[in-house]
């Protein structure tokens, strides 16, 4: 079940935080700079996870903080071409792959509800109207809620239930 939703996402009491990065980001931007700001210690464990396994575009990462919380790091962007720069854009492909590869996860896992933002829209730069359908084919077959945050609105609790 889909739910879209306006508000702050990291207000949310979903039982995962997603969004997507590039492999080796730096977090310093959107809502990733806001996730780095609020668990440094998912940051510090993103860059042991990159520089031991390498993760690949269409990939994800989970971390589960001591306090429980658990963010899902999609794969949707292309690393930076070089030490230090920017990320690329995130491609539909990945996006895609990223998503198939979540459905699977949020089994796996365990996950009782996801919330995630309107993905590889913001920094990614992809164009919503396509982001869309991918998230609806992908995660609208789960048994949990999905509460997609599609429109940012700082500091407003959603309506989640």
């Amino acid at each position: 079940m889909i739910r879209y939703l306006s508000g702050d996402i990291l207000e949310s009491r979903a039982d995962a935080l997603v969004h997507g990065v590039a492999p080796n980001d730096h977090m310093d931007h959107g809502l990733a700079l806001a996730l780095r700001e609020r668990w440094p210690a998912m940051h510090k464990d993103f860059r042991h996870y990159f520089h031991a396994r390498h993760p690949e575009v269409g990939d994800l990462w989970v971390w589960a903080g001591a306090d429980g919380r658990r963010i899902v790091n999609l794969f949707t962007q292309d690393p930076a071409p070089r030490e230090g720069g920017h990320p690329g854009r995130a491609t539909l492909s990945a996006v895609g792959h990223s998503l198939r590869m979540l459905a699977k996860a949020a089994t796996r896992e365990g996950f009782k509800s996801l919330a995630l933002p309107r993905v590889a829209t913001g920094v990614g730069g992809l164009d919503w109207d396509e982001v869309k359908p991918l998230i609806e084919r992908y995660l609208g077959e789960l048994e949990v809620p999905v509460y997609v945050y599609a429109e940012y609105r700082p500091g407003v609790v959603a309506k989640e239930q």
